[in-house]
């Protein structure tokens, strides 16, 4: 008869996990409630993951492996074929929201994540950056994405439905009609961008647009 170890493999405990936290979000994850959902005894889950921080390096690990780097064509511009693997990233962090803030500082603890930081450095040390300038814009770009994943107005938690979306972004809306058009005349002109966004698609697009030119404008090293 197989063993508990045996059965459950550590792909299932991190599906799992994944699933949880873009369900209800990467506080929800935890080794009790991820053993209920699997009907294991937590022990069982020790043998894969020692404690809850490993596992959460499982969770980003199976985030970033999948991204998907394109094959890289020296002959196009630099900041078109960084803008592809930039673009990938983002497409993932936007598919698990909740998860940002553990992939962002798990980056270089997996092969997957190792693989894109490496593809990154490659185009910004080729388009004449120094090591040094290539390590912080590499960092620059990921927080701006994670940025665009979590900073989206009217962006919505992972446990939260639609009809508290609405209810939320009613008040906020309600909030800034309240204000003084007077005193904050722009706030109000702009009320319905701050706190909702027509299309995710559009936003994320214009966030990249944005960094790629900051990132091309960066004076280069001597």
């Amino acid at each position: 008869m197989a063993t508990t170890k045996e059965r459950l493999r550590r792909d299932d405990v991190t599906g799992r996990a994944l699933a949880l936290a873009d369900a209800e979000g990467i506080d929800a994850v935890t080794i009790r409630r991820l053993a209920a959902d699997l009907g294991v005894t937590p022990m069982a889950l020790y043998w894969h993951f020692q404690d809850k921080e490993r596992l959460l390096d499982g969770v980003a690990e199976l985030v970033l492996s999948q991204i998907t780097l394109p094959a890289d064509d020296a002959s196009r511009p630099w900041d078109q074929r960084l803008r592809e693997v930039l673009d990938q990233l983002l497409a993932v962090l936007a598919a698990h929201p909740s998860t940002t803030d553990v992939v962002k500082t798990r980056i270089l603890q997996s092969e997957a994540g190792l693989d894109l930081a490496e593809r990154v450095l490659s185009l910004l040390r080729g388009a004449g950056f120094s090591a040094e300038q290539s390590a912080q814009q590499a960092v620059y770009a990921l927080v701006f994405i994670v940025g665009l994943v979590t900073g989206e107005p009217g962006a919505m938690p992972g446990d939260e439905d639609d009809e508290a979306r609405d209810a939320r972004l009613r008040g906020k809306w309600a909030q800034l009609q309240a204000l003084s058009p007077k005193r904050y005349p722009h706030v109000l002109e702009a009320a319905a961008p701050l706190t909702s966004c027509d299309s995710s698609d559009a936003w994320r697009s214009a966030g990249m647009d944005l960094l790629l030119r900051g990132l091309c404008e960066m004076p280069r090293s001597a």
